[in-house]
C-alpha cells in the first residue's frame, strides 16, 4: 500500500481513537503519535501532500487512490466542507491534531455551514473546498438558462483561484483544473433534459472566469454529442478550461480596453497563444492536448487566425473543436466593445463561416447540439454577419 493510502488510513484510526477516548489518554497519544510517523513518512516522498475528496474516490496529486476508492472517511470529509486538504513539510504533530479536532467538530455539528470559510489554514495545513483562496468571497455566479439549481459557485471559485496562482507565476495547479472537469462533466452527463449550464457574465472582470468554464463545459458537452468517449471528452474539457490561459500574462487595461485595440495592444493580445501553451507545457509536460490547443484555439481552418503559421497545417481536432466553442461563447458575451449576439444569430454566424474558419462538421454538430438543448427564442436578425475580431 502508498504512503498515502497508510497516512489516510491512520487518519481513519485516529479519528475513531480520538472519539473513543479523552484527551490525554495513552491510547489516543498513540494513535497521534502513530500518524504523525505516517505524516513524515508520506512527506519524505511527497511535499507537499495534496489530497482531493471527491465523492467515491480520493486523489492524491492527480492520481486516485484506488486502494481506497470509496473510503468512508473521503465521503464524510467533503460533507463537512474538506474536499481538499494540502500539507507541506513543516507540518507539526500538534498542527495535525489541530486538524482531527476541526473534523470532530465539524462532524458532531448537527449542520454545517460550509461556505463561510472556504479555505482555512493551520500552520502548515490547508484545506477546505476545492480550488478557492483563503477566506474567499462566496459569493455564487447566476446562471443562465438553468432548468435545475445549478450553481456552478465551486467551479467558477476554483478557476479564479487558478488564473491567479498562474499570474503570481505560481505552477499550474493541475489537481483543482481535473477537479472542476470531473465536476462539470457529473453535471452534464446527467439529466439530458436538462441544458447544458452556462454563466452569464455580469461585469467584465469576471470574463476569464466565466469564459473559461463556460468554454469547458460546451467542448465536453461538443465531444460526448459527436460519439467521442469519457475519457476524451474530459480531455477536451481540460483544454477548454485552460485554452486563455496566457490572458493572465496581458495587462488588464488591455483585456478590459472598451475601443479598438492599437496596433501595439493587438500584438499583445495576440501573443495569449503562445503564453498559454508555454505556461502549460512547463508546468504539466502531460497535458500536450491542451496546450495544443492553447496555441491553436484562434487558427483558423483555412490558415488564418493567429499566431501566423509559417508552415500551413491542419490544426489538431481538439484545437477545431475548442475554437467553436470558444467563439460561440465570446459571441453570446457581452464585451466592453460590443453587446452580445442572440444565440440564433451566432448559430448562423457558425455555419456561415464553415469550411473557411471553422471546421464544417462541428460546426454543423455544434449547431444542432445547441438547438436541441438551449430553448429556444423567436429574435429578428438585424445586423449583418461580420467577421470576428
Amino acid at each position: 500500500m502508498s504512503t498515502a493510502a497508510n497516512f489516510l488510513n491512520a487518519v481513519g484510526h485516529t479519528l475513531s481513537a480520538l472519539t473513543l477516548y479523552p484527551e490525554g489518554h495513552r491510547s489516543r497519544e498513540l494513535a497521534l503519535d502513530k500518524l504523525f510517523e505516517r505524516l513524515e513518512e508520506l512527506l519524505a516522498e511527497h511535499a507537499p501532500a495534496v489530497f482531493l475528496f471527491l465523492g467515491d474516490e480520493v486523489v492524491f496529486r492527480s492520481h486516485p487512490l484506488k486502494e481506497l476508492k470509496e473510503w468512508e472517511w473521503g465521503k464524510r470529509l467533503a460533507g463537512i466542507g474538506i474536499q481538499r486538504l494540502e500539507i507541506d513539510g513543516r507540518a507539526t504533530r500538534s498542527e495535525l491534531e489541530e486538524l482531527l479536532d476541526e473534523v470532530l467538530a465539524r462532524l458532531n455539528l448537527k449542520a454545517v455551514d460550509t461556505t463561510e470559510a472556504r479555505q482555512m489554514r493551520i500552520g502548515a495545513i490547508r484545506y477546505g473546498r476545492i480550488g478557492t483562496g483563503e477566506e474567499g468571497d462566496s459569493e455564487e455566479p447566476e446562471v443562465l438558462d438553468a432548468t435545475i439549481a445549478f450553481t456552478l459557485g465551486e467551479e467558477a471559485a476554483a478557476i479564479r483561484w487558478l488564473h491567479e496562482e498562474i499570474a503570481s507565476e505560481r505552477e499550474l495547479p493541475l489537481l483543482e483544473a481535473e477537479a472542476v472537469v470531473r465536476s462539470l462533466a457529473v453535471t452534464i452527463q446527467g439529466d439530458r433534459e436538462v441544458v447544458i449550464p452556462l454563466l452569464r457574465l455580469r461585469n467584465y472582470d469576471e470574463y476569464t472566469t466565466t469564459h473559461a468554464l463556460n468554454v469547458c463545459v460546451l467542448a465536453m458537452a461538443l465531444a460526448e454529442w459527436i460519439g467521442l468517449g469519457a475519457q476524451d471528452a474530459r480531455a477536451f474539457g481540460i483544454a477548454g478550461l485552460l485554452h486563455d490561459l496566457g490572458k493572465v500574462k496581458i495587462p488588464r487595461e488591455v483585456l478590459t480596453k472598451s475601443g479598438k485595440l492599437a496596433p501595439s495592444e493587438r500584438k499583445l493580445m495576440n501573443s495569449h497563444p503562445a503564453h498559454g501553451a508555454r505556461i502549460i507545457s512547463r508546468s504539466e509536460p502531460d497535458l500536450e492536448v491542451a496546450a495544443v490547443v492553447a496555441y491553436e484555439h484562434h487558427i483558423m481552418i483555412n490558415g488564418g487566425g493567429y499566431p501566423v503559421m509559417q508552415f500551413p497545417r491542419d490544426c489538431h481536432y481538439a484545437s477545431k473543436l475548442v475554437h467553436v466553442c470558444d467563439v460561440y461563447d465570446a459571441l453570446r458575451t457581452r464585451r466592453p466593445y460590443r453587446g452580445a449576439w442572440p444565440s440564433d444569430k451566432i448559430l448562423a454566424y457558425l455555419e456561415e463561416r464553415s469550411g473557411y474558419e471553422f471546421d464544417g462538421e462541428l460546426a454543423h454538430a455544434f449547431t444542432q447540439m445547441v438547438q436541441a438543448w438551449e430553448p429556444r427564442t423567436a429574435e429578428v436578425l438585424e445586423d449583418e454577419l461580420v467577421p470576428l475580431v
